[in-house]
């Protein structure tokens, strides 16, 4: 049996918060469906912010009451704070995520306020979430670089990851915001973590901002990371870090995975299809570098479905 790999796809929240085009409730869970057809088993479907400051999210409540049940689904959505929690809770989605950048410069433009009480604040909601049956994640964001500070102290990442263990964390996704980390930068800050806390805790979210995100999750892949974040088609971008560009496309990551072996659950032909949906829904030619090629195999019957 082949090694298996979770691919988690933050298409239909981290792919679309950033969109000139605003979806409705029906065209995101269209999106939603369309990659459970794939075989995504895992997907971040939304996140409980402001409507104001992010319009593409508005009615996650509404998305999540739609979704398919389950237990071998893992639906997540993005919280910024106590009151996103207390929505997430309702809406009776059970794992959420909770952003805390390694850098002061990052916090104070996501959320408005410093590392540390970004920090206390996701300590006290995981803490809670534990009696409340809630399955927290946090998302070290800038975890290699800052767009305001530039490169992000090691230390600083290492000592965060271990303070959000210690709180309960049930995953903790090492993120790339601004895709500025090269595979040697990866391996080494990943190791670190790995030999400090094991791998089963972590898994990474990276960017393609300079073309290296697949090289980036090969290199995680060598010191034992089983989980990445991707985005279907490459559709990202965040809305407060400047220089985000598009998140590692779905189908360049399982392409490169599968070809080493490693099984993803995920059909090829069906993920293109999930491609073509999104690309109709924002309205622009979607598609990571892999793209063209597996639509020449699928137009040849060389690339059956796999799943």
């Amino acid at each position: 049996m082949a090694e298996r790999i979770t691919i988690n796809d933050v298409g239909p929240r981290d792919g679309l918060q950033n969109q000139a085009t605003i979806l409705t409730l029906e065209q995101r869970l269209g999106l939603i469906n369309a990659l459970l057809n794939a075989g995504l088993t895992h997907i971040e479907v939304g996140s409980f912010v402001s409507p104001k400051a992010v319009p593409a999210m508005a009615g996650t409540g509404e998305l999540v009451a739609g979704l398919p049940r389950g237990e071998h689904f893992q639906f997540s959505a993005l919280i910024p704070n106590r009151k996103g929690y207390d929505l997430a809770r309702e809406a009776g989605i059970q794992h959420v995520g909770m952003v805390v950048a390694a850098s002061d410069g990052m916090n104070q433009k996501n959320t408005n306020m410093p590392t540390q009480r970004a920090l206390d604040i996701a300590v006290e909601l995981f803490e809670q979430g534990k009696s409340d049956g809630m399955k927290p994640l946090a998302y070290i964001a800038t975890a290699w670089e800052c767009p305001y500070e530039g490169p992000v102290d090691p230390g600083v990442v290492i000592d965060i990851a271990g303070q959000l263990i210690d709180a309960g964390t049930a995953e903790i996704i090492l993120a790339d915001t601004i895709g500025a980390a090269a595979p040697g930068q990866v391996k080494s800050l990943v190791t670190e973590l790995v030999n400090q806390f094991g791998a089963d805790t972590f898994s990474c979210h990276f960017h393609d901002t300079r073309g290296m995100g697949v090289a980036n999750v090969y290199a995680a892949t060598e010191v034992g990371i089983r989980k990445f974040d991707a985005s279907i088609g490459g559709l990202g971008g965040c809305p407060f870090a400047p220089g985000a560009t598009g998140n590692v496309a779905t189908e360049d990551v399982v392409l490169m995975l599968e070809q080493m072996g490693f099984d993803t659950g995920i059909d090829l032909v069906k993920l293109v299809a999930a491609i073509d949906t999104a690309s109709t829904l924002v309205g622009r030619d979607l598609g990571g570098h892999s793209l063209p090629w597996l639509r020449q195999q699928i137009a040849k019957g060389a690339l059956p479905p796999q799943h």
